[in-house]
């Protein structure tokens, strides 16, 4: 009786662990099972309502690349060539402010009807020529839309028949032709007012002389 209590006892001791680890597991179980529920459920929520709508499938991307900012680069800036280039050829082309005469258009020039030039003549190596800067640039420039009035210039080092006709013998010369033939010689202060004034009142001269005539 002694030995049958005693192994009742230790299957009755071994049946309670057995159970109790069996009860702890469960309520482990149990335990995680409430915790996942209890915290991913609000998650799941939050995320039906604020979770970025996913594109459909098949859908694609309309994502830029540097190839395509290459190409849109490459047709603005074609664009703007193009642009320009009609810009150009719609424009008036207007005439040069200063007009370089030579022997083949001087003579020919200066019979312009009812046209005054009035002409520079230089050689390269002259000091006081140097001196001029851009002077008669600056004049033509400050001439350009007089009506009648023409600013030209002849090289006497490459033009020397034309400087010799013209009975050129220092430098720098400014004469003012009309009709084919000398009409004035200016020797004032060499600025730009000043040629300026001398044109316009030999030009005023050379108007009327010719209603006279007429």
């Amino acid at each position: 009786m002694i030995i049958i209590g005693s192994v009742w006892i230790r299957c009755e001791k071994k049946r309670r662990r057995e159970e109790g680890k069996k009860g702890r597991s469960e309520k482990k179980h149990q335990r995680i099972w409430f915790h996942e529920s209890d915290v991913l459920s609000p998650l799941s929520e939050f995320d039906k309502i604020f979770r970025k709508r996913e594109p459909a499938r098949g859908a694609r991307k309309r994502n830029r690349t540097p190839t395509m900012d290459l190409v849109l680069a490459r047709y603005l800036c074609l664009s703007s060539i193009l642009v320009f280039s009609l810009l150009s050829i719609s424009l008036p082309q207007t005439r040069a402010e200063v007009i370089t005469l030579t022997a083949e258009t001087f003579t020919d020039k200066v019979k312009e009807k009812d046209t005054v030039w009035f002409v520079k003549f230089c050689v390269p190596w002259c000091k006081h020529c140097k001196n001029l800067g851009t002077l008669w640039e600056d004049f033509g420039k400050e001439m350009e839309g007089e009506d009648e009035i023409e600013i030209g210039e002849v090289d006497c080092g490459l033009q020397k028949e034309v400087c010799s006709k013209a009975d050129i013998h220092s430098y720098p010369t400014f004469k003012v032709f009309y009709d084919g033939e000398e009409a004035a010689k200016f020797k004032g202060k060499r600025d730009v007012e000043s040629l300026k004034n001398f044109v316009l009142e030999e030009a005023e001269k050379l108007a009327a002389k010719q209603l006279a005539r007429e």
